[in-house]
Protein backbone atom coordinates (compact mmCIF):
# COMPACT_ATOMS: atom_id res chain seq x y z
CA UNK A 1 0.00 0.00 0.00
CA UNK A 2 2.58 2.23 0.72
CA UNK A 3 4.65 1.43 -1.88
CA UNK A 4 1.41 2.40 -3.92
CA UNK A 5 1.03 5.57 -2.71
CA UNK A 6 4.81 6.60 -3.56
CA UNK A 7 4.56 5.59 -6.60
CA UNK A 8 1.29 7.94 -6.96
CA UNK A 9 3.04 10.72 -5.49
CA UNK A 10 6.11 10.45 -7.68
CA UNK A 11 3.82 10.27 -10.90
CA UNK A 12 1.60 13.20 -9.85
CA UNK A 13 5.21 15.26 -9.01
CA UNK A 14 6.55 13.98 -12.40
CA UNK A 15 3.17 14.88 -13.88
CA UNK A 16 3.75 18.19 -12.86
CA UNK A 17 7.05 18.84 -13.08
CA UNK A 18 6.49 18.14 -17.22
CA UNK A 19 3.45 20.82 -17.07
CA UNK A 20 5.23 23.95 -15.26
CA UNK A 21 8.71 23.17 -17.37
CA UNK A 22 6.32 22.12 -20.78
CA UNK A 23 4.81 25.94 -19.91
CA UNK A 24 7.82 27.42 -19.23
CA UNK A 25 9.78 26.39 -22.26
CA UNK A 26 8.19 25.02 -25.29
CA UNK A 27 4.51 26.23 -24.64
CA UNK A 28 1.08 24.12 -25.22
CA UNK A 29 2.31 23.48 -28.36
CA UNK A 30 5.47 22.62 -27.76
CA UNK A 31 4.10 19.91 -24.93
CA UNK A 32 1.77 18.38 -27.02
CA UNK A 33 4.53 17.69 -29.63
CA UNK A 34 7.18 16.60 -26.72
CA UNK A 35 4.46 14.21 -25.53
CA UNK A 36 3.46 12.68 -28.44
CA UNK A 37 7.22 11.68 -29.51
CA UNK A 38 7.99 10.03 -26.27
CA UNK A 39 4.83 8.65 -26.41
CA UNK A 40 5.47 7.14 -29.92
CA UNK A 41 9.01 6.30 -28.71
CA UNK A 42 8.32 4.03 -25.49
CA UNK A 43 5.07 2.38 -27.10
CA UNK A 44 7.38 0.32 -29.11
CA UNK A 45 9.37 -0.53 -26.24
CA UNK A 46 6.20 -1.35 -24.14
CA UNK A 47 4.38 -3.34 -26.94
CA UNK A 48 7.75 -5.22 -27.88
CA UNK A 49 9.34 -5.22 -24.87
CA UNK A 50 9.97 -9.02 -24.02
CA UNK A 51 10.72 -10.29 -27.74
CA UNK A 52 13.66 -7.24 -27.48
CA UNK A 53 14.98 -7.66 -24.43
CA UNK A 54 14.73 -11.84 -24.55
CA UNK A 55 16.86 -11.63 -28.24
CA UNK A 56 19.02 -9.23 -26.92
CA UNK A 57 19.94 -11.29 -24.18
CA UNK A 58 20.14 -14.61 -26.12
CA UNK A 59 17.42 -16.25 -23.87
CA UNK A 60 16.42 -19.72 -24.58
CA UNK A 61 12.56 -21.03 -23.52
CA UNK A 62 12.13 -23.42 -21.37
CA UNK A 63 9.44 -26.01 -21.22
CA UNK A 64 7.73 -28.75 -18.50
CA UNK A 65 10.37 -30.75 -20.25
CA UNK A 66 13.35 -28.96 -19.95
CA UNK A 67 14.17 -27.66 -15.81
CA UNK A 68 11.11 -29.25 -14.86
CA UNK A 69 11.92 -27.48 -11.25
CA UNK A 70 12.08 -24.35 -12.44
CA UNK A 71 8.93 -24.60 -14.73
CA UNK A 72 7.07 -26.13 -12.24
CA UNK A 73 8.22 -23.56 -9.67
CA UNK A 74 7.34 -20.82 -11.75
CA UNK A 75 3.94 -22.76 -12.47
CA UNK A 76 3.38 -23.48 -8.86
CA UNK A 77 4.19 -19.56 -7.54
CA UNK A 78 1.75 -18.10 -10.63
CA UNK A 79 -0.53 -20.22 -9.41
CA UNK A 80 -0.52 -18.66 -6.19
CA UNK A 81 -0.35 -15.21 -7.24
CA UNK A 82 -3.98 -15.65 -9.72
CA UNK A 83 -1.53 -14.92 -12.48
CA UNK A 84 -1.16 -16.56 -16.33
CA UNK A 85 1.39 -19.36 -16.69
CA UNK A 86 4.43 -16.67 -17.98
CA UNK A 87 6.87 -17.85 -20.44
CA UNK A 88 10.04 -19.33 -18.85
CA UNK A 89 13.39 -18.50 -20.22
CA UNK A 90 17.36 -18.97 -19.67
CA UNK A 91 19.93 -16.60 -20.22
CA UNK A 92 23.37 -17.90 -20.88
CA UNK A 93 25.16 -15.51 -18.31
CA UNK A 94 27.34 -16.29 -15.48
CA UNK A 95 26.20 -13.30 -13.48
CA UNK A 96 23.81 -13.97 -11.01
CA UNK A 97 20.63 -12.60 -12.10
CA UNK A 98 16.89 -12.49 -13.20
CA UNK A 99 14.04 -10.29 -14.63
CA UNK A 100 10.23 -10.33 -15.77
CA UNK A 101 9.24 -8.82 -19.22
CA UNK A 102 5.82 -8.31 -21.06
CA UNK A 103 3.22 -5.83 -21.55
CA UNK A 104 0.47 -8.15 -19.23
CA UNK A 105 -0.21 -10.78 -17.75
CA UNK A 106 -1.60 -12.62 -20.47
CA UNK A 107 2.02 -11.87 -22.18
CA UNK A 108 4.25 -12.03 -19.64
CA UNK A 109 8.16 -13.78 -19.51
CA UNK A 110 10.25 -14.37 -16.58
CA UNK A 111 13.89 -15.09 -17.38
CA UNK A 112 17.06 -16.69 -14.84
CA UNK A 113 20.50 -16.35 -15.99
CA UNK A 114 22.41 -19.58 -15.53
CA UNK A 115 24.46 -17.91 -12.92
CA UNK A 116 21.37 -17.52 -10.70
CA UNK A 117 20.48 -21.22 -11.12
CA UNK A 118 23.56 -22.47 -9.88
CA UNK A 119 24.21 -19.66 -7.11
CA UNK A 120 20.94 -19.95 -5.04
CA UNK A 121 18.92 -22.95 -3.29
CA UNK A 122 15.47 -23.65 -3.96
CA UNK A 123 14.00 -21.23 -1.49
CA UNK A 124 15.90 -18.73 -2.25
CA UNK A 125 14.97 -19.06 -5.95
CA UNK A 126 11.60 -19.17 -5.15
CA UNK A 127 11.76 -15.91 -3.64
CA UNK A 128 13.28 -14.52 -6.63
CA UNK A 129 10.69 -15.86 -9.21
CA UNK A 130 7.64 -14.85 -7.28
CA UNK A 131 9.04 -11.28 -6.96
CA UNK A 132 9.60 -11.17 -10.84
CA UNK A 133 6.29 -12.36 -11.22
CA UNK A 134 5.22 -9.37 -8.37
CA UNK A 135 6.39 -7.39 -11.35
CA UNK A 136 3.72 -8.92 -13.89
CA UNK A 137 0.93 -8.73 -10.84
CA UNK A 138 2.01 -4.79 -10.29
CA UNK A 139 2.08 -4.13 -14.24
CA UNK A 140 5.42 -2.09 -13.39
CA UNK A 141 6.20 -2.79 -17.08
CA UNK A 142 3.59 -0.39 -18.16
CA UNK A 143 4.39 2.08 -15.51
CA UNK A 144 7.92 2.59 -15.95
CA UNK A 145 6.61 2.86 -20.06
CA UNK A 146 4.46 6.16 -18.54
CA UNK A 147 7.28 7.55 -16.51
CA UNK A 148 9.87 7.26 -18.95
CA UNK A 149 7.55 8.72 -21.53
CA UNK A 150 6.81 12.16 -19.41
CA UNK A 151 10.28 11.84 -18.27
CA UNK A 152 11.56 11.40 -22.09
CA UNK A 153 8.82 14.13 -23.15
CA UNK A 154 10.17 16.82 -20.45
CA UNK A 155 14.09 16.46 -21.79
CA UNK A 156 13.31 16.81 -25.53
CA UNK A 157 10.89 20.34 -24.27
CA UNK A 158 14.42 20.82 -22.91
CA UNK A 159 15.86 20.35 -26.04
CA UNK A 160 14.00 21.91 -28.22
CA UNK A 161 13.91 25.40 -26.30
CA UNK A 162 17.79 25.16 -26.11
CA UNK A 163 17.51 24.98 -30.07
CA UNK A 164 15.19 27.88 -29.94
CA UNK A 165 17.81 29.83 -27.91
CA UNK A 166 20.51 29.22 -30.26
CA UNK A 167 18.68 30.56 -33.17
CA UNK A 168 17.75 33.45 -31.15
CA UNK A 169 14.13 32.76 -30.32
CA UNK A 170 12.96 32.17 -27.01
CA UNK A 171 9.16 31.63 -25.79
CA UNK A 172 10.25 33.38 -22.64
CA UNK A 173 11.42 36.71 -24.32
CA UNK A 174 8.68 36.71 -26.29
CA UNK A 175 6.14 36.36 -23.68
CA UNK A 176 8.09 38.68 -21.30
CA UNK A 177 9.45 35.72 -19.14
CA UNK A 178 12.53 35.13 -16.98
CA UNK A 179 16.01 36.11 -17.56
CA UNK A 180 18.03 33.78 -19.82
CA UNK A 181 19.68 32.99 -16.66
CA UNK A 182 17.16 31.45 -15.18
CA UNK A 183 16.10 29.71 -18.58
CA UNK A 184 19.13 27.75 -18.60
CA UNK A 185 19.30 26.66 -14.92
CA UNK A 186 15.66 25.65 -15.87
CA UNK A 187 17.20 23.67 -18.95
CA UNK A 188 19.59 22.25 -17.27
CA UNK A 189 18.03 21.06 -14.47
CA UNK A 190 14.60 20.14 -15.68
CA UNK A 191 15.59 16.87 -17.30
CA UNK A 192 18.28 15.92 -13.96
CA UNK A 193 14.78 16.36 -11.65
CA UNK A 194 12.50 14.48 -14.49
CA UNK A 195 15.45 11.46 -14.13
CA UNK A 196 15.66 11.43 -10.48
CA UNK A 197 11.79 11.24 -10.17
CA UNK A 198 12.03 8.15 -12.60
CA UNK A 199 14.57 6.33 -11.04
CA UNK A 200 12.53 7.07 -7.64
CA UNK A 201 9.79 5.58 -9.33
CA UNK A 202 11.67 2.36 -10.29
CA UNK A 203 12.82 2.08 -6.80
CA UNK A 204 9.37 2.48 -5.37
CA UNK A 205 8.23 -0.15 -7.75
CA UNK A 206 11.12 -2.60 -6.66
CA UNK A 207 10.04 -2.48 -2.88
CA UNK A 208 6.52 -3.28 -3.49
CA UNK A 209 7.83 -6.07 -5.66
CA UNK A 210 9.59 -7.14 -2.55
CA UNK A 211 6.30 -7.46 -0.57
CA UNK A 212 3.86 -8.66 -2.86
CA UNK A 213 6.64 -11.41 -4.08
CA UNK A 214 7.22 -12.57 -0.27
CA UNK A 215 3.01 -12.61 -0.05
CA UNK A 216 3.31 -14.97 -2.98
CA UNK A 217 5.42 -17.06 -1.61
CA UNK A 218 4.67 -16.86 1.88
CA UNK A 219 8.49 -16.69 2.63
CA UNK A 220 10.24 -13.14 2.88
CA UNK A 221 13.35 -15.28 4.12
CA UNK A 222 13.83 -16.98 0.57
CA UNK A 223 14.21 -13.80 -0.85
CA UNK A 224 16.11 -12.07 1.37
CA UNK A 225 18.81 -14.76 1.40
CA UNK A 226 18.91 -14.21 -2.64
CA UNK A 227 19.25 -10.44 -2.20
CA UNK A 228 22.46 -11.02 -0.27
CA UNK A 229 23.68 -13.80 -2.22
CA UNK A 230 23.30 -11.94 -5.60
CA UNK A 231 24.67 -8.49 -4.21
CA UNK A 232 28.12 -10.22 -3.83
CA UNK A 233 27.73 -12.46 -6.80
CA UNK A 234 26.99 -9.40 -9.34
CA UNK A 235 29.91 -7.53 -7.87
CA UNK A 236 31.85 -10.37 -8.54
CA UNK A 237 30.95 -11.41 -11.99
CA UNK A 238 30.93 -8.59 -14.80
CA UNK A 239 27.63 -8.97 -16.98
CA UNK A 240 26.12 -8.14 -20.32
CA UNK A 241 23.51 -5.84 -19.34
CA UNK A 242 22.90 -2.22 -20.76
CA UNK A 243 21.75 0.99 -18.61
CA UNK A 244 18.80 0.70 -20.88
CA UNK A 245 17.36 -2.52 -19.18
CA UNK A 246 19.31 -2.81 -15.94
CA UNK A 247 15.98 -1.40 -14.13
CA UNK A 248 14.40 -4.51 -15.19
CA UNK A 249 16.61 -7.13 -13.01
CA UNK A 250 16.36 -8.06 -9.36
CA UNK A 251 19.59 -6.65 -8.18
CA UNK A 252 21.12 -3.58 -10.33
CA UNK A 253 24.06 -5.49 -12.61
CA UNK A 254 25.96 -2.33 -12.68
CA UNK A 255 27.62 -0.38 -10.18
CA UNK A 256 27.20 2.92 -8.62
CA UNK A 257 27.08 4.37 -5.40
CA UNK A 258 27.27 8.21 -3.97
CA UNK A 259 25.43 10.44 -5.34
CA UNK A 260 24.83 8.13 -8.62
CA UNK A 261 22.36 6.12 -6.04
CA UNK A 262 19.87 8.78 -6.71
CA UNK A 263 20.11 7.76 -10.51
CA UNK A 264 20.10 3.88 -9.57
CA UNK A 265 16.92 2.22 -10.27
CA UNK A 266 16.88 -0.18 -7.11
CA UNK A 267 16.83 0.39 -3.57
CA UNK A 268 19.68 0.36 -1.37
CA UNK A 269 20.22 -3.67 -0.89
CA UNK A 270 20.21 -3.37 2.86
CA UNK A 271 17.41 -1.13 3.06
CA UNK A 272 15.80 -3.82 0.74
CA UNK A 273 16.95 -7.08 3.11
CA UNK A 274 15.86 -5.04 6.54
CA UNK A 275 11.99 -4.79 5.14
CA UNK A 276 12.05 -8.31 4.29
CA UNK A 277 13.06 -9.36 7.48
CA UNK A 278 10.92 -7.31 9.32
CA UNK A 279 7.66 -9.19 7.10
CA UNK A 280 9.57 -12.48 8.07
CA UNK A 281 8.64 -11.49 11.37
CA UNK A 282 5.60 -10.33 11.26
CA UNK A 283 4.61 -13.22 9.03
CA UNK A 284 5.91 -15.71 12.27
CA UNK A 285 3.91 -14.06 14.80
CA UNK A 286 0.60 -14.10 12.63
CA UNK A 287 0.74 -18.06 11.73
CA UNK A 288 2.12 -18.88 15.58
Amino acid sequence: MVGTLKTYLFMAVLTALFVVIGGALGGQTGMVIALVIAAAMNFGSYWFSDKIVLRMYQAREIGPNELPWLYNMVQDLAQRAGLPMPRVYVIPQDQPNAFATGRNPQHAAVAFTEGILHLLDREELEGVAAHELAHIKNRDILIGSIAATVAGAISMIANMAQWAMIFGSSSDEEEGGGSIFSTLLMLILAPIAAMIIQMAISRSREYLADATGAKISGNPRGLANALRKLHHGVAKIPGEATPATAHMFVVNPLRGGGVMSLFSTHPDMEKRIARLEKLQIEYALTTS
